[in-house]
């Protein structure tokens, strides 16, 4: 112990040690390249695009269905506005 802190001491500050290996991380390794998957990252990636288009899929029948009651709604004023100019004489048969 007391032989580590005397090295420690003697060293100057700015000498720092580098480790030089690289590492090598085989396919099935958490941060392996990307185009190398295993079979778990496959079916982890493939539930992942389902549950995505699950999701928009969703968003996309509720976009149709707000769309559905606007377009009903809209044909309900049309209504209203040819009545309402009937009755005034804006269109008289």
């Amino acid at each position: 112990m007391l032989r580590q802190s005397i090295i420690r001491a003697a060293r100057p500050a700015s000498f720092r040690t580098f480790a030089t290996s690289s590492r090598f991380m085989a396919e099935g390794d958490l941060g392996a390249p990307k185009g190398q998957g295993d079979a778990f990252s496959k079916r982890e990636k493939a539930n992942e695009d389902y549950t995505i288009r699950m999701r928009e899929k969703e968003k996309l029948l509720e976009l149709k269905k707000k769309l559905a009651e606007n377009q009903e709604h809209l044909k309900k004023l049309e209504a209203h506005i040819d009545e309402i100019s009937k009755s005034q004489g804006g269109e008289q048969k």
